[in-house]
């Protein structure tokens, strides 16, 4: 006898993920949680058992109210499909999942920018690096640089720190008073000021260097990384020993699954492809609900909040606006952050022909624009399809965005929503083994 289907399936266990997983399931309805970690939390509560991180209380909140959830951890949803009951849901190593309505939380990944030197040994994502920090207390080098943008290099410096590796500078790219160029929306979550200063004092006590308007132009090295080289707003440069690069440049919401339901995906300001929700957290496509990372970068407590409210207004009860407003606010903060801390327009400019943009498949800078220029190809789609930049492992999770905006800026212009998709849609969402394909 084929299983009653659940109310609503929620994709992914962060913030927001348990967010609409106990919001629904006090409001009454039959709740599958499925997320490819073991533990829930996502990569923001990422921790050894037993361990602490920040806002851990309300970790435990959730955690406990998760007792009438049906939970599947460890397994990746790679394919969702419509039928008359709902939604099945196909997941890695286990039998499918059926649910009437569907929430989901897919969170997103550091978005990486490449320069020459990238690929060598030693040079890692920022998010990669607290991930290790966080889950397994190792410290992947002895002396780092941290580099790019945004609030996330604070407190990846101040992990390493504190695990003992020697930060010989913080680069990041814009100027502090970015900030000023939306003053109501930096105010609009004050929490976040009080964090910023936090981890400012971690890093004054630890003597780490915070430079700003100074970007990471080189990675030099036999073998590994050894040092890098940083160019400031005034055109000098200086080179510093490192054996551990942590980069992150923002983050790039993970869309694999929304698309693949027909959810409307959109340009944000900071040139990421995200999904389009209404102010209930409804996508365009009947029946699927997003959020977190997907409808915007904008953080924990944002991302809780969205979360929530899908839960609530999929269930029908509850009040709603509190948690409304702690949306709004959330997205004005998540809105001055990304005019603080754009991507550098000139960064295609660190490239030579031998930079590697795509590790997956070791594809040059020299190969896309060979691509473009001799073999006319004037878009990202045509681009991967001459050049295999995002046919990797990964499937373009580290070089789609680059590869978009290097594929427009050879043709003249800026990337697109179009350019971004070519590198966001992908059917099945994520390496499955054949046997999976078989079963199912």
């Amino acid at each position: 006898m084929t299983p009653e289907p659940h109310d609503v399936a929620v994709v992914g266990a962060g913030p927001a993920g348990l967010g609409a997983a106990a919001e629904a399931a006090g409001a009454g309805l039959d709740v599958v949680l499925i997320d490819a970690g073991q533990r829930p939390g996502g990569q923001y509560w990422r921790h050894a058992e037993g361990g602490r991180g920040q806002h851990w209380k309300a970790y435990e909140g959730l955690s406990r109210r998760l007792g009438q959830v049906r939970r599947i951890p460890g397994t990746q949803v790679w394919l969702i499909t419509r039928d008359q009951e709902g939604f099945t849901l196909r997941l890695t190593g286990h039998d499918p999942v059926t649910a009437r309505a569907v929430i989901l939380c897919p969170g997103g990944y550091d978005r990486q920018l490449p320069i020459p030197g990238w690929d060598l040994p030693g040079v890692m994502a920022a998010g990669g690096v607290q991930a290790l920090l966080k889950e397994h207390g190792t410290a992947p080098g002895r002396r780092a640089v941290v580099a790019g943008t945004g609030p996330f290099l604070l407190p990846v410096a101040v992990a390493l720190a504190r695990a003992g590796v020697a930060v010989a500078a913080v680069a990041e790219a814009n100027p502090v008073t970015g900030w000023l160029r939306d003053p109501f929306g930096a105010l609009a979550a004050p929490s976040k000021s009080v964090e910023a200063v936090r981890y400012a004092a971690a890093m004054t006590a630890r003597r780490v260097l915070y430079r700003t308007r100074t970007v990471i132009t080189e990675i030099v090295g036999d073998g590994r990384a050894e040092a890098v080289r940083l160019r400031r707003a005034d055109g000098t440069q200086e080179e510093i020993a490192a054996d551990l690069v942590a980069l992150g440049w923002g983050f790039t919401p993970s869309l694999e699954l929304p698309i693949m339901l027909g959810a409307e995906t959109r340009l944000d300001e900071d040139g990421s492809l995200v999904a389009v929700v209404d102010g209930s957290q409804r996508s365009t496509a009947d029946g699927v609900y997003i959020a977190g990372e997907a409808t915007g970068v904008g953080g924990a407590a944002l991302a809780l909040a969205e979360g929530r409210l899908a839960a609530l207004t999929l269930a029908g009860s509850g009040k709603t606006a509190r948690l409304r407003r702690a949306v709004r606010r959330g997205r004005r903060f998540a809105a001055a952050m990304r005019r603080a801390c754009p991507v550098p327009a000139e960064w295609t400019a660190w490239l030579t022909e031998s930079t590697v943009v795509c590790r997956c498949e070791e594809v040059p800078y020299g190969e896309l624009r060979r691509a473009c220029h001799d073999l006319g190809a004037d878009d990202a789609r045509a681009v991967k399809m001459l050049a295999r930049p995002g046919m990797g492992w990964c499937q373009g999770r580290m070089c789609g965005f680059a590869t978009a905006a290097i594929a427009a800026r050879l043709n003249g212009r800026v990337a697109t929503a179009d350019d971004l998709r070519a590198f966001a849609a992908r059917v099945p969402a994520f390496p499955v083994a054949l046997e999976d394909l078989a079963e199912n």
